[in-house]
């Protein structure tokens, strides 16, 4: 049975006041333009539209709201976030939890649940009169954790690929959907540690002796990918198992790397190799954050908006997480 702890509603303040650190003037600038790109493409429906979309692109899009740093309940984009949430909720299943038509949907999906769990306000997530008859965070992120434990106990590698009902995985769905676990667990609901275990055993499975990450079919299936060491990195990291061989490997092969591109898709490495980088080697992050900034300051539409490989609302929100670590207001990107 997976239960709910009370969570307390969190006022968010200042990054300034709870870390006693500025946030670069460009990063603020560029976050700023950011969000008003995600405010005003907003659909009325609360989800966002161009190129690939569903509730992994909605989950996202909140999320860059959250990080932030702006009062979710009152501040300047609640009422984008409470949107943004309405529309992720109605889309789930309410009989099997599932989240869009992928595995990938779903894991974005459940993170921005978690995030904005104990966070969001549901006594005013739904209109006058809506709220008695919908679901609140609390129940979708229960019902959205259960859908992820039983398709991992279905599944004989203990991990997930694009349908919950998949008996092979990969490593790039699988690590969306263990971080949304693993803040779900941060965020109050119970998650079994069997399925962190099992999930943590596939991902050691995948890395090689160098620190190379497999994407599919063991460990036959290499070729250097920054984006799935930085997944693995980040889920040795953020599961607390830094005594892994396997994490040193990964967090090494990605240091000694960490300014090789993303290719094709550059937006999905600079969002997770941000949050290993930050996790795993301080030090690094900082170099890495320097040039990222300067990068992502040359390519910003002067729109707001990022162009990238699936539609604007996704390379958007990616791009923004990618600098809110800067911020560090979100559980999830906290060490």
């Amino acid at each position: 049975m997976l239960t709910l702890t009370a969570a307390s509603v969190c006022v968010a303040q200042s990054p300034e006041l709870r870390f006693g650190e500025t946030v670069p003037r460009d990063v603020r600038e560029m976050y700023d333009r950011g969000l008003r790109y995600l405010s005003e493409t907003q659909a009325e429906d609360g989800g966002w539209e161009g190129g690939q979309q569903g509730p992994g692109v909605d989950g996202l899009c909140v999320i860059a709201f959250l990080a932030s740093g702006e009062d979710p309940n009152f501040g300047i984009y609640s009422n984008q976030i409470r949107k943004g949430l309405r529309k992720i909720i109605g889309t789930q299943d309410p009989t099997t939890g599932y989240m869009g038509n992928s595995m990938y949907h779903h894991g974005f999906a459940m993170l921005a649940l978690a995030e904005a769990y104990g966070a969001v306000d549901d006594r005013n997530l739904w209109p006058p009169g809506d709220a008695s008859t919908q679901r609140s965070i609390g129940e979708a992120l229960e019902l959205a954790v259960r859908l992820a434990i039983t398709s991992q106990k279905k599944n004989s590698l203990g991990a997930w690929r694009y349908s919950p009902e998949a008996q092979d995985a990969d490593t790039s769905v699988s690590g969306s959907i263990l971080v949304g676990l693993l803040a779900a667990r941060n965020s109050g609901v119970e998650v079994p540690d069997e399925a962190i275990d099992r999930a943590i055993g596939y991902f050691k499975s995948m890395t090689a002796n160098n620190g190379q990450v497999a994407y599919a079919g063991g460990l036959g299936g290499l070729n250097e990918s920054i984006a799935r060491i930085s997944i693995a990195t980040l889920v040795y990291s953020i599961a607390r198992r830094q005594d892994l061989t396997q994490y040193a490997a990964a967090k090494t092969y990605l240091v000694d790397n960490m300014d090789t591109t993303g290719g094709h898709y550059k937006e999905y490495t600079l969002y997770y190799e941000a949050q290993a980088l930050f996790q795993g080697d301080g030090e690094a992050w900082e170099k890495w954050n320097k040039q990222l900034i300067r990068k992502l300051k040359t390519e910003q539409q002067e729109n707001g908006s990022f162009d990238g490989s699936y539609g604007k609302p996704l390379a958007t929100s990616m791009s923004l997480l990618a600098l809110a670590l800067n911020y560090r207001f979100l559980p999830i990107y906290e060490r």
